[in-house]
């Protein structure tokens, strides 16, 4: 990987640049017949939504993905969602160790923006760790669905299924082919088959807890007292917010469903709405305390570092404790307040920071929320849909209409949501870096 470093490019902007390279070049080999299974031409925005949702690992789609898009297109697709999944530097920096290339400090600066690295030290060793476990347990998902795929589909069809949707899994895309047989039905006729269920479950949630924190299990195994504080948080956080959402599910929600099932659809769907959006069950039959439960994990979405999108669990885990300082000083006025976390205090610029975020976040979807109502959709429409794309998660238009077809918005509109997705896939600080002048990206 040989990026040199111009005057005044910082690492972000490359990020942020290099992803937006990749979208255009999707974009513009999905517009062409080949790309399609009719053999004409796909217009240009309906192909960069779809490059955008696919880098973006976001999973909302114009089109349904199986029938509309050529074998071709499906590979395009499926190498799209791998490079979002893993991050354009370090496909990049896969290629430059792979050929022996030397890595200069500069590109280890990137490469450690792009994985969320506490430090550069190590960071080519990270990176190659990365790569490594990220392609062995896509093929171990692989393997593990294709007996199941290969008895429905045939044994060469059946292998590529369940290569796509590992790869989709894991990178928490949430794009599925199963619109052969039914379009945009996601993986609801698997909703009773346990190892599809728990094979995509498996790879979403390691997809979804983060790079480093995958480091930190490899290093120190079982010792979980010497992992870094914010893999603990993040390992404690993920298990609450899949524990608890499935118990409300369960005893709420899929009561009509036998037993093994009901397990199995709460588990996914407490698991699938925070990173990747496949979904086993109708999502528009369920109540409304169940469709906001299913949007705020939306919001809240995966680890950072990781290949998920949304707040990130790390950032509602401080806020919710500042939160509870803040409200114990309320109530005892003489109380110091101190955020702690594992036993570390996190000092006021970080809490600050993430103040800032949430506030932009929500801002941004709020303001993107009105935009798009221009189309003269319902509000509940036009907010799950910006929530999904900010947040890169596929339910959306699923929980109030169509599963996932976004075809019926204004090219405006998806252009709009398209932004969105990159924001949330890249965060908001480097989109506010790329744009900022000079002298303030310095400070």
């Amino acid at each position: 990987m040989d990026i040199p470093k111009r005057r005044g490019l910082s690492s972000f902007q490359i990020i942020v640049l290099g992803f937006a390279g990749v979208i255009l070049l999707g974009a513009l080999l999905l517009s062409l017949p080949v790309s399609s299974a009719a053999g004409t031409f796909t217009p240009f925005i309906d192909a960069l939504f779809t490059a955008t949702t696919s880098v973006c690992v976001t999973g909302l789609v114009v089109y349904d993905t199986a029938t509309y898009w050529s074998g071709f297109g499906h590979t395009v697709i499926l190498l799209l969602i791998q490079i979002g999944g893993m991050g354009v530097i370090t496909v990049a920096a896969a290629f430059a160790m792979f050929s022996g290339r030397r890595i200069g400090l500069f590109q280890r600066s990137t490469m450690q923006e792009a994985v969320a690295a506490p430090k550069m030290s190590g960071i080519v060793r990270l990176t190659g760790f990365i790569i490594r476990t990220t392609l062995i347990i896509e093929l171990l998902g692989a393997a593990v669905m294709s007996p199941v795929f290969c008895r429905d589909f045939g044994l060469w069809r059946g292998l590529w299924m369940a290569l796509f949707h590992s790869v989709s899994a894991f990178c928490n895309a949430g794009i599925d082919l199963m619109g052969v047989r039914e379009p945009f039905s996601s993986l609801t006729s698997y909703a009773a088959d346990p190892v599809i269920n728990v094979a995509i479950m498996l790879l979403i949630v390691v997809g979804g807890i983060g790079f480093l924190t995958w480091d930190d299990i490899r290093t120190n195994r079982l010792h979980v007292r010497r992992y870094r504080m914010q893999s603990k948080v993040i390992l404690a956080t993920t298990a609450l917010l899949i524990l608890l959402p499935a118990a409300y599910f369960f005893f709420l929600e899929f009561s009509d469903l036998p037993a093994g099932e009901r397990v199995l659809a709460s588990f996914f769907q407490s698991v699938t709405p925070r990173t990747a959006g496949f979904n086993t069950v109708d999502l528009a039959a369920m109540s409304e305390p169940g469709q906001a439960l299913t949007i705020v994990l939306m919001l809240i979405g995966g680890s950072p570092g990781s290949t998920a999108g949304g707040i990130k669990v790390s950032r509602i885990h401080i806020l919710a404790s500042a939160a509870k300082q803040e409200l114990g000083k309320l109530l005892n006025p003489r109380r110091t307040v101190s955020v702690r976390l594992d036993g570390h205090s996190i000092d006021t610029t970080t809490i600050r920071c993430t103040l800032v975020f949430f506030t932009l976040y929500i801002g941004i979807t709020f303001l993107s929320t009105l935009a798009v109502s221009l189309d003269g959709y319902d509000l509940e429409t036009n907010f799950t849909a910006v929530t999904s794309c900010i947040s890169n998660v596929g339910p959306g238009l699923s929980l109030v209409g169509p599963m996932g077809n976004y075809g019926m918005f204004s090219n405006f509109s998806k252009v709009l949501l398209s932004f969105d997705m990159l924001v949330g896939r890249l965060e908001i600080y480097p989109m506010l870096i790329l744009f900022l002048p000079s002298t303030w990206r310095k400070n």
